[in-house]
């Protein structure tokens, strides 16, 4: 394994890593969130942490926790959905940027799955941006409805892939409706967004293929 996530680190291996300046990736991702009547809650810190791991895999990056809150008004009303206000997420995301460049790491990427955000908080210029959700248009290629709805057919078909047992068996119809999802596509989806996070990332940084 190339990579290691956050949290298994003892403080003295994490100043090893800021010191010798490894980059942090940051997951985004709403560990509470409705997707459809179908999908659990917690799908996008599920995914999260199934790229993550895929990232430290094939590069030497330390990957930090999942923030697992965004600005989700739509779903708000839903019960076990959790929403921050815009100004509440921003200085949520800027504290934890701040404290890391202020623990030494000074390369740093946010990781956003599913969130509605669409602009950087506060002053993070510096920090490199990655949406799942756009990363590859081979991966667009492979989904029939790309309704851009919660509980769409990616999404679905990655759960499937990931943790088939986590989808319900309830009929659908309309948007979201998960009759085309297959744990095949989700499989394909998640190679392929990882190869191009994986070549953004070496791209930024090429210090990372070496």
């Amino acid at each position: 394994m190339k990579g290691v996530w956050l949290e298994d680190l003892t403080w003295p291996e994490a100043k090893v890593r800021f010191d010798r300046d490894d980059v942090v990736v940051i997951p985004v991702a709403a560990a509470s969130r409705a997707h459809g009547r179908y999908l659990p809650l917690g799908t996008d810190t599920f995914i999260a942490r199934a790229l993550g791991q895929r990232l430290i895999e094939r590069l030497p990056i330390v990957v930090a926790p999942v923030v697992g809150f965004g600005i989700h008004p739509a779903y708000a009303s839903l019960a076990g959905s959790q929403h921050l206000r815009r100004e509440t997420f921003k200085q949520l995301l800027q504290e934890i940027v701040d404290g890391l460049h202020a623990q030494g790491a000074r390369r740093i990427a946010l990781l956003y799955i599913g969130t509605s955000v669409e602009e950087l908080p506060g002053e993070l210029d510096d920090v490199l941006v990655l949406r799942a959700e756009n990363m590859s248009t081979a991966a667009e290629a492979l989904i029939e409805r790309l309704d851009g709805e919660s509980a769409s057919e990616f999404e679905t078909s990655i759960v499937l892939a990931l943790a088939p047992r986590s989808v319900r068996p309830v009929p659908s119809a309309g948007p979201g409706d998960p009759s085309q999802a297959t744990a095949f596509k989700g499989e394909r989806l998640m190679s392929a967004w990882v190869d191009a996070m994986a070549a953004t990332l070496s791209a930024k940084w090429p210090s990372l293929g070496e």
